[in-house]
């Protein structure tokens, strides 16, 4: 067995060293110059462009068969410049035509190239006419056909301008394998490159190569991988006239926000929001357009579902209509600030309104429970569109406050400055609730309807504040006003006017009906008609509130029911000054003074102006009016700090 091995090998040996010597040999009398020539004749037929060498060539047979162009240049017939220039360009030959003096390309090797690629109006490229010939140079049958059927790039870099749209790219640090089995029709190309400073890892694969470079459909699958962005396609394609595509589309990206910025896009205004986004939908590509249906898109934790679509014609569109179950607005509105930190004084920054100029929306929304913020929203159906820099936001109608919400909200940007309109519709809601979420008061409760129609214009919350014009209603019943108690302090001063308001301050009114109707003009809303009507008491108020100070000042009238006074009428003058959120209440100083038996000759009896205020600031002082109490230790013996400096003696005299 072992000697039958050793004499078949012999003759093997003997072979391999007969082909070995040919090819040595050939490598001494191979005619260079016609293989070099040869190399040529094989790229510019397949390729369509023309070989400019303007450095050395190299030339090998053995250990290696290749020849290597230095200094290459690419350039088509009616085109201006190279279209590819490579610093080496190496052609490895295939070896058994080689011994049978045939020179066949197996691969192409490009190191260092520069890809030129330039579009016009027309939206054709100095790259068609190469495109065109390797379609023909593929097709089975052809004259000229393709021998090669691998190209790898090494080092590369690809500029894209087109001049129309104004759009200028670079890729760098190319590093791609094109390869095209001669055995099948498929095509396939994997790589990496450098993009606005992410590496980006790629593929993509066509069934049919033939048919995607004829602009037939063929078969697709491509797939981009970087850190801002994810983004992959399986379906079919075709570029007859114009580009489509139909198939399955996914993307995906840690932050919305920083691959908008990573893509050339301008993220929306504000910091908040636009995190993590996923999308998977079934897409329709035509031209500029994307129709997407069958929609699952994420963004930041809000999951819905429907169809998208998106046009960039000269100016980008979206237009949407999605359902969800949960949506939570609060990441969009987490950098808005209507208050300064001090919750007292408007915020004062200014508007950052260039996100409503990059992009035309249109989207409908639906969702079962919203958040904003602290406000929780039931089943809402909302719209926003946004077109030519204005933004309109409508409510058709939202589960709010434990009633129903309508209404809509405009901005229209000029320059810096935001034109701001909205009109609400509150009907049978929380007014406890509603008035502290949107105004920032929280001494009122019960159950009402509040409509609301505002303008404003300024570039920050304060402009918008000092300029608001417009109307509020508001009717509310079965409620209460906290900070007094009308009915005992009425019955209290009804008996002792000037026993002091050390308890003004304290306790809640109730209320069968309340009607308040107040004007806004330049910031100020003035209150003409404001009624509280409760089982004891009713009250009347005028007066003014200033927007942009967040402050009242208003007078009214609290009196008695006929009931509650024992059939006799009582009516009591009041104030009320201060801040929104705590605000100074106290009685007319000179009602009360009247009032009692032992203080109103007083004013009938000082008829000098000057002595006059005198005494009437003094009373003032036992009873709590004119301006807020200081908490200081009290005149009389033991009184603790801000207690009221009314005397048993003063009591005795009332």
């Amino acid at each position: 067995m072992a000697q039958g091995i050793k004499r078949l090998g012999m003759p093997i040996a003997a072979l391999l060293g007969l082909a070995l010597v040919g090819l040595v040999g050939t490598s001494w009398f191979l005619n260079r110059d016609a293989l070099r020539s040869a190399v040529e004749a094989q790229i510019r037929s397949v390729t369509g462009l023309e070989l400019v060498v303007n450095g050395p060539i190299d030339v090998s047979v053995f250990p290696g068969s290749y020849v290597s162009f230095h200094n290459v240049g690419l350039k088509g017939a009616d085109t201006i410049g190279p279209a590819l220039q490579v610093d080496v360009l190496t052609a490895n030959l295939r070896l058994l035509p080689l011994l049978l003096r045939r020179f066949e390309i197996a691969d192409v090797m490009m190191l260092r190239p520069h890809i030129r690629v330039v579009r016009d109006a027309a939206g054709e490229s100095n790259w068609t006419p190469f495109v065109e010939t390797i379609a023909k140079a593929m097709t089975p049958g052809a004259e000229n056909q393709v021998s090669f059927s691998e190209i790898r790039i090494q080092d590369g870099e690809l500029n894209y301008q087109d001049g129309t749209n104004n759009i200028s790219e670079q890729l760098g640090d190319i590093d791609l394998s094109l390869a095209w089995p001669s055995i099948s029709r498929s095509f396939a190309a994997t790589g990496q490159f450098d993009w606005r400073g992410e590496r980006v890892d790629g593929s993509i694969s066509a069934s049919d190569f033939v048919a995607l470079l004829s602009g037939d459909r063929s078969g697709l699958k491509a797939r981009l991988a970087s850190a801002p962005l994810k983004v992959a396609f399986d379906g079919t394609v075709a570029n007859r006239t114009s580009l489509m595509m139909e198939g399955t589309a996914t993307m995906d990206s840690p932050s919305l926000r920083n691959a908008l910025r990573w893509m050339g896009q301008a993220p929306p205004g504000g910091g908040g929001g636009f995190g993590r986004f996923a999308l998977k939908a079934r897409a329709n590509v035509v031209g500029g357009s994307v129709a997407f249906t069958n929609v699952n898109v994420e963004l930041d934790g809000n999951v819905a579902e429907g169809v998208m679509t998106y046009a960039n014609n000269g100016r980008q569109t979206l237009q949407a209509t999605l359902a969800a179950g949960n949506l939570d607005f609060t990441p969009y509105i987490s950098t808005f600030r209507l208050l300064a930190s001090g919750q007292r004084d408007w915020n004062r920054q200014l508007f950052d309104l260039s996100s409503l100029s990059s992009t035309d929306l249109d989207m409908r929304l639906s969702a079962a429970k919203v958040t904003v913020g602290p406000s929780k929203l039931g089943r809402t159906a909302f719209g926003a569109n946004l077109r030519g820099g204005a933004l309109a936001l409508s409510v058709g109608e939202a589960q709010m406050y434990g009633g129903i919400a309508k209404g809509s909200f405009a901005i229209a940007r000029s320059d810096a400055v935001a034109d701001v309109r909205a009109q609400f519709q509150f009907t049978d809601v929380d007014l406890q609730a509603c008035a502290s979420e949107l105004f920032g008061i929280n001494k009122l409760s019960g159950r009402g309807n509040l409509n609301v129609s505002l303008m404003a214009s300024g570039s920050s919350p304060f402009g918008l504040a000092s300029s608001l014009d417009g109307t509020a209603t508001l009717t509310g019943h079965d409620g209460a006003i906290a900070g007094f108690n009308v009915e005992q302090l009425l019955k209290r001063l009804e008996k002792r006017p000037l026993s002091g308001g050390g308890n003004f301050r304290s306790g809640s009114t109730p209320y069968d009906n309340l009607s308040v109707s107040v004007k806004f003009a330049d910031g100020v809303a003035t209150a003409d008609d404001i009624h509280v009507v409760s089982p004891a008491a009713k009250i009347t108020l005028t007066g003014t509130a200033s927007v942009p100070s967040r402050e009242y000042d208003l007078k009214g009238v609290a009196s008695l029911t006929s009931a509650s006074a024992g059939g006799n009428a009582f009516d009591l003058p009041f104030v009320i000054q201060g801040p929104w959120d705590d605000p100074l209440i106290f009685p007319d100083p000179e009602s009360l003074i009247r009032r009692s038996p032992a203080s109103a000759p007083l004013l009938d009896a000082v008829k000098d102006r000057k002595t006059r205020d005198a005494v009437r600031s003094v009373i003032e002082r036992f009873t709590g009016g004119a301006a807020r109490p200081a908490a200081a230790p009290d005149a009389a013996a033991g009184a603790p700090a801000g207690a009221p400096a009314a005397s048993a003696e003063n009591a005795k005299s009332n």
